[in-house]
């Protein structure tokens, strides 16, 4: 799999053109609406139209994996590994933060286990279908994967998104879980931009000092051991990423081919578009980033990428949290196009009586 062979779907520019000038003819001052006027454009060049409507069809894929970084000599989590295995049965039992907000907003979720330590056989087969491994290796001193599994985990996220794309979802959001992820996520944004791990090692899940500094040695080592492979995406993940972050960049990579949307998370969403954007050509035109998380990383990738958060509340759970508080947003955007009058026709009705009320 060579990076930059495969493309994205192209986006419709000449519905942003159309949307741009409806937005800028609407009754209000030029930007105005700020970044909801940008959300318009992104909307009507990923559905093909000047008339964009706000998705409905929303589907979330939580991608879950431990990472072998867990089990490393220097604590990287406030949190022990056995933790995912007890959030994937928390979000099957619909009791997790992005349980609450998917049905707060019609949203539907789905788990896939890619690498949890643990057999799972107490959940649905479904969740369990495109298993690759139980844990990733510990990247500071081997691989994650071995270049099967990482094949394999890529192939999974393409299908899962094909399998959600053909469900007919208008939307694609993707999220995680694992004990550990913001370590590889950091480890893959640093080694595909070049970064120090000074650069990209943050709290995580609110980690102290000395746990800092055991997380700042495991990526450290992990960006050495990358350091052949800076060009090469897959070699990326699988020298220092896992089985849920090569599924997830499948999915993404997938999501820009057919063509749909997908509202980003936080860091590891954002690490996996970063190698994603590599593998298909054009595909971040085809994203937009729900939400900054406080991980010094994501902002990074963001601007990597050259996306704008539509929010920034110090938010870092992950699960797609972050992307399904931004949806409203991203819902009211479009309605303000169909629904508002134009500079024109406020005009044109200035002359015109006011109706008696």
């Amino acid at each position: 799999m060579t990076p930059g062979t495969r493309a994205a779907t192209r986006i419709d520019e000449a519905a942003r053109a159309e949307a741009r000038t409806r937005v800028d003819g609407l009754a209000k001052p030029l930007g105005a609406l700020g970044r909801l006027e940008d959300l318009v454009v992104w909307l009507a060049g990923v559905q093909g139209t000047g008339a964009p409507v706000p998705p409905e069809t929303v589907s979330v894929v939580v991608f879950a994996g431990d990472h072998g970084v867990t089990r490393s000599d220097r604590a990287v989590s406030a949190y022990p590994r056995d933790v995912t295995a007890l959030m994937v049965r928390e979000f099957l039992r619909g009791g997790a933060a992005v349980n609450v907000l998917a049905r707060a907003h019609g949203a539907r979720v789905r788990v896939a286990d890619l690498g949890v330590d643990d057999d799972l056989v107490d959940t649905p087969p479904e969740v369990r279908r495109h298993k690759v491994r139980r844990g990733s290796g510990c990247i500071d001193r081997e691989d994650a994967l071995s270049d099967a599994e990482t094949l394999a985990a890529l192939r999974a996220g393409a299908e899962i998104a094909d399998e959600e794309i053909d469900s007919g979802c208008d939307l694609l959001v993707p999220g995680d879980m694992g004990i550990g992820n913001t370590t590889v996520a950091a480890a893959l944004v640093g080694a595909t931009l070049g970064l120090e791990a000074g650069a990209v090692v943050g709290r995580g899940t609110g980690i102290d000092d000395a746990t800092w500094q055991g997380k700042h040695a495991v990526v450290e080592a992990a960006l050495a051991r990358a350091r052949p492979f800076h060009g090469d995406p897959v070699a990326l993940l699988r020298t220092v990423g896992s089985a849920d972050t090569a599924a997830m960049t499948g999915f993404l990579a997938r999501a820009a081919e057919r063509g749909r949307p997908v509202l980003l998370d936080g860091i590891v969403s954002g690490a996996c578009a970063l190698l994603a954007a590599r593998m298909s050509s054009g595909a971040a035109a085809w994203w937009c980033a729900g939400h900054r998380s406080t991980e010094p990383a994501h902002r990074i990738a963001l601007e990597a990428l050259g996306l704008l958060p539509v929010l920034d509340l110090g938010m870092r759970l992950g699960e797609a949290t972050g992307a399904l508080t931004a949806l409203p947003v991203l819902r009211t955007a479009p309605r303000l196009l169909a629904e508002m009058s134009t500079l024109a026709s406020v005009t044109e009705s200035a002359a015109d009586p006011v109706p008696a009320q």
